[in-house]
């Protein structure tokens, strides 16, 4: 976040939702403190060949662009609405109905309009349609059009990296626009004059040296599994094996990092170990594919392709089967929407079949990847697991509605 002094909860929640005094494209964009991350350090850029590594912050008046910026934007644009029947879709449909506006979590914490998915796509759009429509072109404004300038430049980062892509908004679209895919536009053409985030690019260009987010070095991946299966021992007296680089195994079980490292994930983590043990699974973690969040899902699509492949890579450097994956949102949206079309088709590997019940799971046909929540669902269906479901009783649950299992991959 910036360095300035975060508010405090009751100026933060003292939230105006009346409408701006002026037009949106007069209003100015205000970079307030505590609402916007430090920039990708040069030294991330260049870890990941992306250009125009430089020292900034979006608290700088002058951001350091290249000299042709804007050819570069326009271009890349221009690129894309070529390559993506959807974006070029997207620009075109949208009535401005407003549907969206109160399902945004940003809009409803801020009160700003500019976060209402509706008016944060039109940012963008209105960029399209003074360069690539005949209305706008003739009409400029009159038809909803601008010229692209460093205000709009810096009022794309300001807004687009608020937004977490979560799908929420397109979920209740009439016209079914994906706004998370415009926005991971804007941020794709933000990237090409290196307008990022380090909260993005360091945990990225960590992936490429490390296999994950983090930047642990195999041998910590290794001393942190131990010791979760020396926890284990001590307060079960079960000693269960942590299979690592295990060629010939059946499956490759591949999991965020957050899970070695952080809690509560470890707990997840040291989860995986008692269910796989109790049941017998021939498996193995990899230190080389030791990550499966996958952050290019925040970057561009080529940064989504480059970060996945190292799962397919690993998976046919072992010699598995199939693979089953650990709970992390971006990492089963990536695999679900996006894996089979970058880094597919996986000929290599088999149908998912679980071991255990014999259950043959057809919706990772084609990825050859399977959820740790649907396997585990199939062993209790199956009867494979002795569990006790009054140790819940105390217990008033709820399902929270999550972006990325349940809108992005049907899961639930």
């Amino acid at each position: 976040m910036s360095s300035a002094k975060t508010p405090k909860p009751d100026e933060l929640i003292a939230i105006r939702y009346e409408p701006p005094e002026m037009p949106w494209m007069d209003t100015p964009t205000v970079f307030r403190p505590g609402t916007w991350s430090y920039s990708g350090t040069a030294k991330s850029l260049t870890a990941l060949n992306l250009p125009n590594p430089r020292a900034w912050q979006p608290s700088d008046a002058d951001w350091k662009l290249p000299e042709n910026w804007k050819e570069i934007i326009l271009d890349g644009m221009r690129e894309r609405l070529e390559k993506y029947r959807s974006f070029k879709l997207f620009m075109d449909i949208c009535v401005r109905c407003g549907a969206c506006a109160d399902k945004c979590h940003f809009y409803i914490g801020s009160g700003d309009p500019k976060n209402m998915p509706v008016l944060r796509a039109e940012l963008l759009r209105s960029v399209y349609r003074r360069y690539f429509t005949e209305a706008g072109k003739r009409f400029g404004r009159l038809a909803g059009a601008r010229e692209l300038t460093v205000d709009v430049l810096k009022e794309w980062f300001y807004y687009f990296y608020q937004c977490t892509e979560c799908r929420r908004c397109s979920a209740f679209c009439p016209f079914g626009i994906d706004q998370a895919e415009i926005t991971m536009m804007g941020r794709e053409l933000l990237n090409l004059v290196g307008c990022n985030i380090n909260w993005v690019t360091e945990p990225a260009a960590n992936c490429f040296r490390t296999g994950n987010h983090l930047g642990i070095q195999p041998g910590g991946i290794k001393d942190m599994l131990d010791f979760m299966a020396d926890d284990i021992a001590d307060r079960t007296g079960v000693r269960v094996d942590v299979p690592i680089n295990k060629k010939g195994a059946e499956i490759l079980f591949v999991t965020p990092s957050g899970d070695y490292f952080a809690d509560p994930g470890t707990y997840t983590c040291m989860g995986y170990l008692m269910l796989f043990h109790e049941i017998g699974l021939n498996y193995t973690f990899s230190t080389y594919a030791s990550e499966g969040g996958n952050f290019g899902l925040f970057t561009s699509s080529e940064m989504v392709k480059r970060l996945n492949a190292k799962i397919y890579a690993e998976a046919k450097r072992l010699g598995v089967k199939w693979i089953l994956g650990g709970e992390c949102g971006h990492m089963w949206r990536v695999i679900h929407q996006y894996m089979d079309t970058m880094n597919g088709p996986a000929d290599f590997l088999e149908e998912p079949v679980s071991p255990i019940t014999g259950t043959r799971f057809e919706n990772a046909r084609s990825t050859k990847m399977v959820h740790i929540a649907e396997f585990t669902a199939d062993l209790i269906r199956n009867g494979k697991l002795k569990l006790d479901p009054s140790r819940n009783d105390a217990y008033r649950v709820t399902f929270h509605d999550s972006c990325n299992p349940a809108r992005a991959m049907g899961l639930f």
